[in-house]
């Protein structure tokens, strides 16, 4: 049979799914994916990745995903879906307290610039200083035209020190001259701080070098 309707955990909202093609027209990927059998839930998530209405319930499954290898397939699917769903999908798991998942979420975030680009604004003014750390580290591995600017903004106006550290570890690998005026805003935002001074002068050297 074909997928069936289903409401997106968290959502209230009825997903209407494709059906699958015709060599799996005998399985309901949906029940599959929460399946108690981890090679089943692993087949579900990359069958899924072709159904952008998915998206949802890919993500929902993450938040409760113990095993690797379905992770791995989860993250995947929900890489190749991309766009607004896939970006809103990962952003609470920034929030987990499980290191290897919040780490798996900050690289398929990285892979994805154009649906995480609307949401680093929001993310960078979270009132978690981890959230902004770790949207931070989005930006050290995001391909985008504004990181550098978005990057340039921590230096200049987030109040916590060890986000502004991590940015400009980040600056100091990606960033051009242009960068060079916010860092000595940022050594003079932190003015004492012998660890932001020290940070600040390695990434300008950095910058400079030929």
């Amino acid at each position: 049979m074909g997928l069936k309707r289903a409401e997106a955990p968290g959502t209230g909202a009825v997903a209407d799914l494709p059906a699958p093609g015709e060599a799996d027209q005998a399985i309901d990927w949906v029940e599959a994916l929460q399946s108690g059998d981890t090679a089943l839930r692993r087949t579900a998530a990359a069958t899924l990745a072709g159904r952008a209405a998915a998206c949802p319930l890919l993500c929902a499954q993450l938040e409760t995903e113990t095993d690797p290898s379905v992770r791995t397939a989860l993250f995947n699917s929900v890489v190749m879906i991309g766009g607004p769903d896939a970006a809103e999908g990962l952003m609470p798991l920034l929030r987990s307290e499980d290191p290897q998942l919040r780490n798996a979420a900050i690289e398929a975030m990285a892979e994805m610039p154009d649906a995480v680009a609307p949401c680093i604004e929001r993310l960078l003014d979270d009132e978690d200083p981890d959230v902004r750390i770790f949207t931070v580290n989005i930006l050290g591995m995001l391909r985008h035209p504004r990181v550098q600017d978005w990057l340039m903004q921590v230096l200049a106006h987030d109040p916590d020190v060890n986000t502004v550290a991590t940015a400009i570890d980040a600056l100091a690998e990606a960033g051009d001259s242009d960068a060079l005026p916010a860092l000595a805003i940022a050594a003079q935002r932190f003015a004492g701080n012998p660890f932001i001074e020290f940070a600040a002068s390695v990434a300008r050297e950095r910058i400079e070098a030929p």
